[in-house]
């Protein structure tokens, strides 16, 4: 103990009391954490609930939903009438109720003809089975299983099937395989199939008769706003990256830079929703037989010009610098060109909210494709007759590599402006299919005047813009 006092360490024992009062300040300490978390938590599903009341409405759907099912188990009257198996039709509630109409339907369809399909066959299976004797019966039954069950999983790697019905194929075999199986044991086959048929049909008719009555969420819809949305962010993402590049009073958020993020992360969602879509009937501006599947050749031309905001963005922060001169050169006609991709993106999101064709779109591409090729004569000038800066000393000629960069981002734009050609067609090919109005003239007059204050602050930004480099 006297080296250690030497050294300056020194040694205590708590007493029993100050033990206690430590462990209670402890305890204390964890509680008030395990609150905290608690607290945090039910702040975070309430925040979810409020943004997304649509999700808050589905869950309470879901509870209505099995709430009307359980009455079948509840109620002897009905419990008797489905022969004890009410506990199928919960089950049934549980598994294909989804958030979207379309995606419920879906499965609905999916699970009732996957069983009335395996029920009619493993019935008719076990008759021939029963009539070929004892002896060959489970054979028969065991055979039947192997080849229909072989059969019924390869079409679920058909790419048509599993696309609709990759679903169904799954209800098939499991429904089969257990009637197959249980049908060698149990006498009254025929009568286990229906009651098991009709929980099935009453399971799936409260899911759709709650999801299409009560605040019903369309595949449709949903998918019809995701495009929209995600072409409003595209031309916001294509204006901020070429106005933070050539202005540097830019104030661009990096929210609306990075908004051609979320056309590139939806693709799943986009196919997901198109496909349940298909199953939807008519609603809103939405007839049965929309053709949803050109939805899905539209995002991918969304996503074909959100590839080339990506690269443009990222050429934009490059690190290398390029000479002032060659900015002020080239910073019109790269401007200019954003603009009118961006408006040609800004119209044909206002196409697809609408739904209807604007005479002016056409009018829209040619201004585009005008200043992509002013913008090529400009590149075509500089290959030709290499410019003197001010700031190269006497002699010197600033050389092609030192402008790399600023050709790179001149490139990207041109071909931005070739692929929203290309999503231009896609909407067309879209209003064609879906028959999309025609804007009348007052409609074209009201749209020029709704615009006009738009149009003179693009035209501020553009003068904006311009002056900037010329003061660079």
């Amino acid at each position: 103990m006297a080296a250690d006092k030497e050294r300056g360490v020194e040694w205590r024992i708590n007493v029993a009391d100050g033990t206690s009062r430590v462990l209670e300040a402890e305890s204390r300490f964890g509680l008030q954490r395990f609150v905290s978390k608690v607290g945090g938590f039910f702040q975070r599903a309430w925040r979810i609930g409020v943004n997304e009341p649509k999700k808050s409405i589905h869950c309470v759907k879901v509870g209505v939903a099995l709430s009307l099912v359980s009455l079948f188990y509840y109620m002897r009257p009905l419990y008797e009438g489905v022969g004890g198996n009410a506990m199928w039709a919960v089950m049934t509630v549980v598994v294909v109720f989804e958030y979207t109409v379309g995606a419920t339907l879906s499965k609905c369809v999916n699970r009732a003809t996957g069983t009335l399909l395996a029920g009619a066959l493993g019935v008719g299976v076990h008759w021939v089975a029963s009539q070929a004797g004892e002896r060959f019966e489970p054979i028969i039954l065991q055979t039947s299983v192997f080849l229909l069950a072989t059969a019924a999983t390869f079409s679920r790697f058909i790419p048509s099937i599993k696309a609709r019905f990759d679903y169904g194929a799954m209800i098939f075999i499991l429904t089969f395989s257990l009637i197959s199986v249980s049908g060698y044991r149990v006498e009254k086959l025929f009568e286990m199939a229906h009651h098991r048929v009709s929980t099935i049909a009453i399971g799936t008719s409260i899911c759709i008769i709650t999801t299409i009555v009560f605040f019903p969420v369309w595949a449709g819809t949903e998918l019809h706003n995701l495009i929209t949305n995600n072409m409003d962010k595209l031309s916001d993402s294509l204006d901020g990256c070429v106005a933070d590049y050539f202005s540097s009073n830019s104030q661009t958020s990096d929210k609306t830079l990075q908004g051609y993020k979320c056309a590139l992360n939806s693709k799943a969602t986009e196919e997901s929703l198109a496909n349940f879509a298909r199953w939807e009937p008519a609603h809103g501006k939405f007839n049965f037989g929309h053709p949803w599947l050109e939805y899905v050749k539209v995002g991918a031309s969304l996503r074909s010009c959100a590839y080339c905001i990506e690269a443009l963005n990222g050429s934009m922060n490059s690190k290398a610098k390029v000479p002032d001169v060659f900015k002020k050169h080239f910073g019109n006609f790269c401007v200019r060109l954003s603009n009118k991709s961006s408006a040609v993106l800004k119209e044909l999101a206002v196409v697809m909210s609408t739904m209807k064709k604007p005479t002016k779109i056409d009018f829209m591409v040619e201004e585009m494709k005008s200043a992509v090729q002013e913008l090529e004569n400009a590149l075509k000038s500089l290959s030709k007759q290499p410019i003197q800066t001010a700031e190269a000393k006497a002699g010197e000629v600033v050389t092609l590599v030192e402008v790399v960069p600023l050709v790179t981002v001149s490139s990207l734009l041109i071909e931005i402006a070739a692929r929203t050609e290309k999503l231009a067609g896609a909407v067309n090919v879209v209003a064609e299919k879906a028959e999309f109005e025609v804007e009348t003239a007052e409609e074209a007059k009201k749209g020029q005047k709704s615009k006009g204050g738009n149009k003179i602050g693009q035209e501020d930004e553009e003068d904006k813009a311009m002056k900037t480099l010329q003061k660079v």
